[in-house]
């Protein structure tokens, strides 16, 4: 079982920064993807950032420019480092990782989500 602790959400103004961290812990032997994921109410959850393990990363259209997402493969952490933030930036940010347990299990955990708001 992998648990993930996610950090870093809270109010900013337009314009301003936060810093998104997610650990994982537990049966762990390799990570593969890590992932942020977002979610407004009503709406259906939408992929913000991805980094492979070898460290290809992806970014939804819509923060391009604006996030970056980075790993810390010794502490089984991903970042997500987010400037310039916008009011339609406020959701509920997920993590996401995926890997092999010890035993060769595949897992594929979130994080109990961190808000996100940004005001006008």
């Amino acid at each position: 079982q992998v648990q993930l602790v996610e950090s870093g959400g809270g109010l900013v103004q337009a314009g301003g920064s936060l810093r998104l961290s997610c650990a994982a812990s537990g049966i762990i032997f390799i990570i593969d993807a890590m992932g942020w994921y977002r979610q407004t109410p009503g709406k259906q959850r939408e992929l913000v950032a991805v980094i492979t393990g070898g460290g290809i990363t992806n970014y939804a259209d819509s923060v391009k420019g604006r996030v970056t997402i980075s790993r810390d493969n010794a502490k089984n952490t991903v970042y997500l480092q987010m400037n310039s933030l916008k009011p339609e930036d406020t959701a509920v940010y997920y993590c996401n990782v995926r890997g092999f347990g010890t035993r060769g299990q595949i897992f594929d955990s979130w994080g109990q989500g961190t808000q996100v708001t940004v005001s006008s």
